[in-house]
């Protein structure tokens, strides 16, 4: 089993009558890629400045690497890295200037180590271009850079490809996937971009208004985003009872427009066609489709919105 390097307990984050955290609790183990959703203003960023030590919180606790105290946690993030909004660099600086002076400010000996992280990050033919003049997609990787140079085991990413074009944002995935895998480096990473999510992430956590609403798997959100008929007919109210009491379906959900998805008896979908028409029911749309993490999230926000769980 994964040892557990990350222990969030019932940690609360309050600014005035406001809380930016409310009773969280969460663990992160050891070679773990752990996706943080959620939109703005939901509590991600709290979080990650929370594990880094940027801010305080105002109850509970936090265990990194089995530390709690301010002295053991400083030393635990000795072997995290973190790339919390916008990375730092110099403009007037080569990518390898810039991380000769992140280099030294942190007192890594080994020079070597440039070489290795530009090689990583694919910025070894950069030469004598300045950073200003890169774009999105190599400053971003210049950060990722800075962040692998002390050689952490665990990396806090918020939101790292933000802005990237469609090429950018895969070498970004194949990357933090190559980490994780050839590195054993475990990943906290938030995005808005759910789909990219989906391709990398081994587990989940959906968070909004400063709490955990869900927490998942890649298989159990696998699971979850099941494929589904979409079904909508003449008369909707109709086809419900008779997919619940002639075709005994369990698994069956009439969305706000009155139209239908069954999650259940997917290959005897010509009986079930069979049966709406000989009760009288004529189907205008039945298409197979599958929930995708998009979705799945956006029903966790109008969970909340709703005030139901």
């Amino acid at each position: 089993m994964s040892e557990v390097i990350v222990e969030v307990k019932k940690l609360t984050k309050q600014y005035g009558k406001q809380k930016a955290l409310d009773n969280v609790s969460f663990n992160i183990k050891q070679g773990q890629i752990v996706g943080l959703i959620g939109p703005n203003g939901a509590g991600k960023t709290t979080i990650m400045k929370t594990m880094g030590g940027l801010i305080l919180p105002t109850s509970g606790e936090l265990s990194l690497y089995g530390e709690t105290d301010e002295k053991g946690l400083n030393h635990a993030r000795s072997r995290m890295s973190f790339m919390i909004e916008t990375p730092y660099m110099k403009e007037k600086m080569t990518a390898r200037e810039n991380l000769e002076k992140q280099r030294l400010q942190k007192g890594i000996p080994d020079k070597g180590r440039i070489d290795e992280v530009l090689e990583i990050v694919r910025l070894t033919d950069t030469g004598k271009k300045e950073v200003r003049n890169f774009s999105l997609g190599m400053r971003q990787r210049l950060g990722i850079a800075n962040a692998l140079l002390g050689k952490p085991e665990l990396m806090v990413l918020d939101e790292p490809i933000n802005g990237l074009d469609p090429e950018g944002i895969v070498e970004i995935r194949e990357l933090f996937r190559s980490l994780n895998k050839d590195q054993n480096i475990t990943i906290v990473i938030s995005s808005h971009i759910l789909s990219e999510l989906s391709l990398l992430c081994t587990d989940y956590i959906f968070i909004n208004g400063g709490q955990i609403k869900g927490m998942l798997t890649a298989d159990e959100l696998k699971e979850e985003c099941s494929e589904y008929y979409h079904i909508n007919t003449d008369d909707n109210e109709k086809a419900a009872a008779i997919l619940t009491n002639t075709c005994k379906l369990n698994r069956l959900e009439v969305l706000e427009d009155g139209s239908i998805r069954i999650f259940d008896g997917l290959d005897e979908i010509r009986d079930i066609s069979r049966a709406l028409y000989d009760g009288g029911v004529i189907p205008i749309e039945l298409a197979r489709n599958e929930v995708n993490l998009e979705e799945y999230y956006m029903h966790k926000v109008q969970d909340v919105q709703d005030g139901t769980k």
